[in-house]
């Protein structure tokens, strides 16, 4: 991986961060760079290497996790496909992305959560400032047992824009970000180890050498992007007014001077709810009971992690 200078190898990343241990380090990770001054940094990590033949050099991550599930995803195909090098974190609003760039011999996992069977727009807005220069991208698209629709087609579309070349495509579940009940506990164990023998494979794949495109489910032109408006309140009570979501909402829509309020500009990932060491974040309880039972006829039977070559 290479970037445009030295000053910005180091980057400027809120909350670039270690998930090796698993979604209750993410969260401690996260509370603890909230009061590192807001330091923007790029995360290195050393290497685990990968246990598969093919398996050569030590996977890049670019995230967009708000609340933890696809990272833990991206991580566990990254371990068995040469370990996890370094971590771009999409979720840092304060971010500059264009001063990422790849080449042809890096292999990355790009990882996003599908919202309302899109990419997150604040995603696209982001990946579309990273160069690739003939970087092998593997897609992931991580839903809450739902679907996952479009994302797959729309991440392609947007990385081959900028310079990647696409060899494989996994969806996989994690737990629904807003309705928990739905896929929880996933990734479980059995999903796990279905994503260690999916690395197997678009190990082999890359061990020959083999760039080409996968065939990807989803429609062109897309579904449209209409994820629904769902602001998390505040409970004035229990908040004290530390700044922890302020600092990590990927969009800045939590005022730092103001936690307690949420602008419109918020995009619903619940990453504030996730974060908040007080519990003072939350739907409204009326808003999420609508929600909950809206999703039911299609969320209640699990889905299959799938891979696409």
């Amino acid at each position: 991986m290479k970037s445009k200078s030295k000053q910005t190898e180091n980057m400027k990343y809120t909350h670039s961060i270690c998930f090796s241990t698993g979604f209750a380090g993410y969260i401690l990770a996260l509370g603890a760079l909230s009061a590192y001054n807001e330091k923007k940094r790029l995360s290195t990590f050393l290497p685990n290497r990968g246990q598969f033949k093919g398996a050569n050099l030590s996977m890049k991550l670019i995230v967009f996790s708000p609340t933890g599930g696809t990272h833990r995803v991206a991580v566990q195909l990254a371990q068995s496909l040469g370990g996890v090098g370094q971590t771009i974190d999409l979720c840092c609003a304060d971010a500059d992305f264009s001063a990422v760039s790849f080449c042809a011999d890096d292999q990355c996992i790009v990882a996003v959560p599908a919202f309302a069977g899109r990419v997150p727009a604040i995603a696209v807005t982001r990946l579309r400032q990273i160069q690739g220069h003939g970087a092998a991208a593997i897609l992931v698209a991580v839903y809450g047992n739902r679907a996952f629709e479009d994302t797959l087609v729309e991440l392609h579309d947007v990385l081959t824009e900028q310079g990647f070349q696409c060899v494989a495509g996994v969806g996989a579940i994690a737990e629904h970000s807003i309705a928990r009940q739905y896929g929880a506990g996933r990734p479980n164990a059995k999903d796990l180890e279905q994503l260690t023998a999916f690395a197997q494979q678009i190990a082999d794949k890359l061990a020959r050498h083999d760039h080409s495109a996968p065939a990807l489910p989803g429609n062109r032109p897309y579904r449209p992007y209409a994820p629904s408006p769902m602001h998390p309140q505040t409970d004035a009570e229990q908040c004290t007014n530390c700044g922890t979501c302020a600092r990590a909402c990927p969009v800045g829509a939590i005022p730092l001077d103001a936690p307690q309020q949420t602008l419109e500009t918020c995009i619903s990932c619940m990453r504030c709810i996730r974060v908040c060491p007080e519990q003072a974040r939350a739907l409204p309880a009326a808003l999420l009971a609508g929600i909950t039972q809206k999703l039911q006829p299609v969320c209640s039977q699990p889905k299959q992690n799938e891979l696409f070559l």
